[in-house]
């Protein structure tokens, strides 16, 4: 049985297909106890690409086809997302944050991210957002430079970082993907059961 399920968010010219080979040895390595929701931007059915496109042109759609699968679907624990995908986690996690919260759920995973600074994004980016959440950056990435990642991160209360010497990939490095698994344990069923047993205190 699966404890967790991820969305999962593709990047800029990306798929859901696309996405899933590209997660494929991170996949490899968490193992089959998290359900890979690898879903295509909106904008695809119609033959056009990305979650939005300059500016954040069209991010409005995103916000909302998103806000409705999390809703609607069955339940989603967290949100992965790479490149434009993990920008869109970011904004995700801070729509989250806002009172009152429109959505649930419990972590952000962004590789490869960048931030908004476009003002319409002020009102949501306001204050550190407080979901636990990973950033991967690649010290050779040419499209999301680490700056760029980085700024996404301290947009966070409490963010870890993790760095590869790669490019704008999601790394199959073991100290990337072996921090990543021990994050995800740590919100499965069995690690929160497993806690509760632990501290439960004995009856008289």
């Amino acid at each position: 049985m699966r404890d967790l399920r991820m969305l999962c968010l593709h990047g800029y010219h990306g798929s859901g297909a696309i996405l899933r080979r590209q997660m494929a040895p991170l996949a490899a390595v968490i193992g089959s106890t998290v359900e890979l929701v690898c879903v295509d931007a909106p904008s695809l059915s119609e033959g056009d690409f990305g979650w939005w496109h300059e500016g954040f042109r069209g991010w409005e759609r995103s916000r909302d086809w998103a806000a409705g699968l999390l809703r609607t679907a069955p339940p989603i624990n967290g949100i992965f997302g790479f490149s434009q995908g993990a920008a869109l986690t970011g904004l995700l996690a801070a729509l989250r944050d806002s009172r009152p919260a429109p959505l649930e759920f419990e972590f952000a995973i962004m590789v490869g991210g960048f931030t908004s600074t476009m003002p319409r994004h002020a009102g949501l980016l306001r204050h550190k957002v407080s979901i636990p959440s990973v950033h991967v950056t690649g010290r050779a990435d040419t499209i999301v430079p680490r700056r760029d990642s980085m700024l996404l991160a301290d947009r966070f209360a409490d963010p870890l970082i993790l760095e590869h010497p790669g490019g704008h990939v999601i790394p199959a490095d073991p100290a990337v993907t072996g921090p990543i698994a021990s994050f995800l344990a740590g919100f499965s069923r069995g690690s929160m059961l497993r806690a509760a047993r632990f501290t439960a205190k004995p009856q008289s």
